[in-house]
C-alpha cells in the first residue's frame, strides 16, 4: 500500500509501545518538561497510526462493497462507492502532505497575522480578503479560529488582524504562508476604474509550550492599552482592555482584544509575542544554516511569494514554486492546497 513508505506503520507500532514504556517509568514523571515532550510524541505517533489504520479499514469497506455491488448488478451502490473512493483519494493526498511535517513544530496550533501594505484603502481592503480566504481554508480543514485582534481600516477593509487557529499540524500547514501577497486588480474605489496593485504582509508562528523557555527583558517591552474597535463581530469586545506590546529590539508588535480582561489579554498578547520571537530565531537559525549550506532560497518576512491578478486576466501564481492557477475566485474561496502542498514539497 502507498502509504506504508511514507507512515511505515509497523515502525510506528513499535515506536508508540517505546513510548508507552518509557512513560511508565515513576522517573519520567518526576521530570515535567521531559514528561510533556514524551506526551506530546505521543500523541502524533497515535494520530499517525490511527490515520493510517482508518485508511486501511475505508479502503476494506469498498472493496467488500463494491464485490456485493457487482454481484447484485447494483449500479447505484457502485455509484456510492465511486465518491467513497475520490474522498477516501483526498484523505490519502492529505496523509502523503504530511510526510513533509518534519519540523520541530509543524505539530502546533498557530497565529496567523495579516498587516495591510501602503496604500491606504486598496491595501486595507486586500487584507480583508486576504482574512476572509484564511477563514475559508481553516473552516475547510475543520480548524478552531479564535480572533486575537482585529483593527478596521479607515473607509474599508483591516488594518491588521491576529487569527489563533487550532488543529492537528495547524503550524505546519501554514508555515509557508509567510510573506508578501502582492494584488492587481481594477479597483472598485477608483472613480477612473485604474488597475491597482496593493500588498499586504502575512506572518505565520507556531503556538509554543510554556516549558519552552523565551528569555526577554521586560524593560524592553512598551505595553500599551486602547479601546478595541470595529469589526471583529461577535468575536471582538467594543471595550478598554485592548492590549499592544511592542518588543523594542526586535519593533515586533502584538496586539488582542479578544478578552473583556484587561489581564487575560495582557497574558494572551505575551504568549503571542513569545511566539513571534520564537519564530524568528528558528528563521534566524535556517537562514545561517541556509548560508553554509546554500542549499535553498531564502524566504523571509520581506519576500513576495504570490500574485493575484484579477486585471486583465485571471492568475494566482506562486513566485517560488510556479504553481498557478486561472480559478482565482476558488483561492480567494479559501482553495489553496495546491500552493501549500508544493510549497511544503519543496521545504520551503
Amino acid at each position: 500500500m502507498i502509504l506504508g513508505g511514507f507512515f511505515d506503520p509497523d515502525k510506528l507500532s513499535k515506536d508508540l509501545l517505546t513510548l508507552q514504556k518509557k512513560l511508565q517509568d515513576p522517573e519520567i514523571w518526576k521530570d515535567h518538561k521531559k514528561l510533556s515532550e514524551l506526551n506530546k510524541q505521543k500523541t502524533v505517533l497515535e494520530t499517525k497510526v490511527n490515520e493510517y489504520s482508518d485508511i486501511e479499514i475505508k479502503i476494506s469497506d469498498i472493496e467488500d462493497l463494491v464485490s456485493i455491488s457487482i454481484e447484485l448488478n447494483d449500479t447505484d451502490e457502485l455509484k456510492n462507492q465511486g465518491i467513497a473512493l475520490a474522498q477516501l483519494n483526498a484523505e490519502i493526498d492529505s496523509l502523503e502532505t504530511k510526510k513533509y511535517f518534519s519540523k520541530e513544530n509543524d505539530t502546533n496550533n498557530a497565529y496567523l497575522d495579516i498587516q495591510s501594505g501602503s496604500g491606504g484603502t486598496e491595501a486595507q481592503d486586500w487584507a480583508e480578503m486576504l482574512y476572509r480566504m484564511y477563514m475559508r481554508w481553516s473552516e475547510d480543514m475543520g480548524f478552531k479560529v479564535r480572533i486575537e485582534e482585529y483593527s478596521v481600516g479607515d473607509v474599508a477593509g483591516i488594518k491588521s488582524v491576529s487569527i489563533h487557529i487550532s488543529g492537528q499540524y495547524a503550524y505546519g500547514w501554514l508555515r509557508t504562508e509567510t510573506g508578501i501577497h502582492r494584488l492587481v486588480r481594477k479597483s472598485p474605489f477608483d472613480s477612473g476604474n485604474r488597475r491597482h496593485t496593493s500588498f499586504a504582509a502575512v506572518f505565520v508562528s507556531p503556538e509554543i509550550d510554556d516549558d519552552i523557555e523565551i528569555d526577554f527583558d521586560m524593560s524592553q517591552v512598551r505595553i500599551d492599552t486602547y479601546r478595541a474597535s470595529g469589526a471583529g463581530g461577535q468575536h471582538v469586545n467594543k471595550t478598554d482592555s485592548a492590549i499592544r506590546i511592542t518588543h523594542l529590539p526586535t519593533k515586533v508588535i502584538v496586539q488582542c482584544q479578544s478578552d473583556r480582561s484587561q489581564h487575560r489579554n495582557k497574558a494572551q498578547a505575551l504568549s503571542m509575542l513569545k511566539a513571534k520571537l520564537y519564530e524568528l530565531e528558528l528563521k534566524k537559525r535556517e537562514e545561517e544554516n541556509e548560508l553554509l549550506s546554500s542549499s535553498k532560497n531564502e524566504i523571509g518576512w520581506g519576500s513576495q511569494i504570490r500574485s493575484y491578478v484579477l486585471h486583465p486576466y485571471n492568475l494566482v501564481k506562486d513566485l517560488r514554486t510556479n504553481v498557478e492557477t486561472g480559478n482565482t475566485i476558488a483561492v480567494l474561496d479559501g482553495e489553496l492546497d495546491q500552493f501549500i502542498n508544493e510549497a511544503l514539497a519543496k521545504n520551503l
